[in-house]
């Protein structure tokens, strides 16, 4: 499993940039070729979902905002009761929104997103 994650890791990090932008119909969010990939290879898609949605909704705190996924170790779990979280930020620091997920099966531990323009991206898009 680990090389599995691994592997996703130096996968993604190849990205740089985007030829093509595609178009989340639901809100009509774009997202890159990077976030295509991560959704299809870690049967993410909620994950964009999730991310466009509250992005769209923080528009008019911040025009730049990370988009930060952390699952949580089974101790933590225990702690904060569920397994990850997002954390929405203006990308110096100021927290703007939290999401709590009780189950989750994303395969990283952790993972920066930004969302820009109304376009989710990794960062090494950006």
């Amino acid at each position: 499993m680990e090389t599995n994650i691994q592997h996703l890791k130096e996968q993604l990090s190849q990205f740089c940039g985007s030829q093509q932008i595609f178009t989340l119909p639901l809100c009509r969010t774009r997202y890159t070729e990077g976030m295509r990939f991560l959704a299809q290879t870690a049967n993410a898609f909620w994950l964009l979902t999730d991310a466009s949605v509250m992005g769209k909704s923080l528009r008019n705190k911040s025009r730049f905002i990370t988009i930060d996924f952390k699952r949580y170790s089974p101790t933590e779990v225990e702690t904060h009761g569920h397994d990850a979280v997002i954390t929405y930020t203006d990308g110096n620091g100021i927290a703007l929104a939290k999401q709590q997920y009780h189950f989750t099966d994303f395969p990283l531990e952790q993972i920066r997103l930004f969302f820009v323009d109304n376009t989710l991206l990794l960062p090494s898009e950006y």
